[in-house]
């Protein structure tokens, strides 16, 4: 057997050892990369840690150390809120402003599951009160948290971005971020009429400025609800950066008093009451208007000036994130030291893993390997939307971060061998393509929505979710395929 074979047995053998143990598929990477670099490469060690994206690295830690600053010191709630009492009492408004957050969230940094872990409790909340579907409003927060999940300066957008750069092929990253808007939008359009939307249209508002909603917000020490069982709940990174997560839910009196003084008291009783609930996602009613501190208005700041410094001045995202992190860590030091501990370092462990681990298989010529022969299988055409379900299938049941880290090197030498296929369009389409499939029970957003649905059948729920999980694992890669790579 040629060690190129060795090789990418080795990779697809670390994706089934993550899917079935609780193991993070980066460890793996790293270990594999050692060992096949050693035994079958012959490669030393400087060789190997050569594969090592540093910029990578830098861009994640930057982007989750201050997406953890502004959910720690409040910016997160304070934002959520607003699109609270921007929906007036109109019902139908409900499920698109669960969208419309979940997508800021992933857009500024957090890992899809972590958004939907923050904003299912409620959005499902909302839908017991009011009579609105659960499915549909549980995939709606979903698609909002993989629609955003690509813009320049999320987790998503910034390993695709800097794997493309890296390959030097052509790169637009606000095609591959509106093109994952657009799609899941789509999607969330079809989902909404088809499971009610009407109806809920043509109900009369619920009461003036959101108060009359009685909006169910979780509040300080409230715990996030998560499934307890599923392939991907423990063995894939976003899903053990969930544990940091939950953690900021359970906000310490000494983290509240350090960007709110005087709440401390307040926090403690509220993690108190949650206590005792059970280990159910319990829920607290906005009644009074909490005012905004300085902390909050600097944070929207820096994430505003960490979009323009990044797009207009093409500075390093990595750089520019964690220098906007000190400035608010000097403002709250308390808030810091818990955002450390919240950068999402699974999720790090595992893309950086991935890359080393792919890094040793370019310099044994396995990529060119893998390329060359794909190519010349069948029409490049046909090669691409052979990639496209493959990210598709292979992402719903592992880490859709892994597949974007290992297929799209894969797909490199395919794209720069002038075969015709627009490399933009092709990126754009296996990017929505690894990661809309992510709504299935078996995902760890899938599971999160199980688990915080309100008065439904879970048998049901469940088959409902692995119907469409399926279907959209059918249906997406031909559909992106067509529109992005074909038209």
């Amino acid at each position: 057997m040629s060690s190129h074979m060795l090789s990418i047995y080795a990779l697809a053998l670390m994706f089934v050892i993550a899917t079935i143990l609780p193991i993070n598929m980066g460890v793996i990477a790293f270990v594999g990369a050692f060992l096949v670099g050693t035994l079958v490469a012959g490669m030393g060690t400087k060789a190997i840690m050569a594969g090592f994206p540093t910029e990578l690295f830098l861009t994640l830690v930057g982007i989750t150390f201050l997406f953890a600053q502004a959910q720690n010191n409040g910016t997160i709630d304070w934002l959520v809120r607003l699109a609270v009492r921007a929906v007036g009492g109109r019902i139908a408004a409900i499920p698109w402003v669960m969208f419309a957050i979940a997508a800021v969230l992933t857009a500024v940094g957090a890992v899809s599951p972590a958004a939907v872990a923050i904003i299912a409790p409620i959005a499902l909340g909302f839908a017991a009160k009011y009579g609105i579907n659960p499915l549909m409003m549980g995939l709606m927060v979903i698609h909002g948290a993989q629609g955003g999940g690509f813009s320049p300066i999320s987790i998503y957008g910034g390993i695709t971005n800097k794997i493309v750069q890296k390959a030097g092929l052509p790169i637009s990253e606000l095609t591959t971020a509106f093109v994952s808007l657009g799609v899941n939008f789509g999607v969330a359009l079809i989902l909404f009429f088809v499971f009610g939307g009407l109806r809920l249209m043509r109900q009369a508002p619920a009461g003036k400025g959101g108060a009359g909603l009685g909006m169910p917000i979780p509040g300080y020490g409230t715990p996030v609800a998560v499934a307890a069982q599923g392939p991907q709940i423990f063995d894939e990174a976003e899903g053990e950066a969930l544990t940091e997560e939950r953690l900021t839910r359970n906000r310490s009196p000494e983290s509240v008093n350090a960007v709110n003084p005087g709440a401390g008291a307040g926090a403690a009783a509220g993690a108190g009451a949650a206590a005792s609930g059970a280990g159910a996602a319990t829920t607290s009613v906005l009644t009074e208007d909490v005012p905004v501190t300085v902390q909050q208005l600097a944070t929207v700041v820096g994430l505003a000036a960490l979009a323009v410094l990044t797009l207009a001045y093409e500075l390093d995202i990595g750089f520019v994130a964690i220098t906007i992190g000190l400035l608010l860590s000097m403002m709250a030091p308390q808030v810091q030291k818990r955002a450390i501990g919240q950068v999402s370092w699974p999720e790090i462990m595992l893309i950086v893993g991935v890359s080393t681990y792919v890094g040793v298989m370019q310099k044994m010529g396995t990529i060119t390997f893998v390329g060359d022969s794909v190519a010349s299988l069948t029409s490049p055409l046909v090669v691409a939307l052979l990639l496209c379900f493959v990210g598709a299938i292979v992402s719903a049941f592992a880490s859709s971060t892994a597949v974007l880290g290992s297929l799209i090197p894969l797909a490199v030498p395919f794209l720069q061998a002038g075969t015709g296929v627009d490399p933009i369009g092709f990126i754009a389409a296996m990017a929505v393509a690894s990661t809309i499939v992510d709504v299935s029970p078996f995902s760890t957003n899938g599971a999160l929505v199980l688990a915080n649905a309100q008065g439904i059948d879970r048998d049901v729920f469940l088959r409902q979710l692995m119907i469409y999980g399926g279907i959209v694992t059918l249906v997406a890669p031909p559909v992106v395929w067509l529109l992005f790579v074909v038209l």
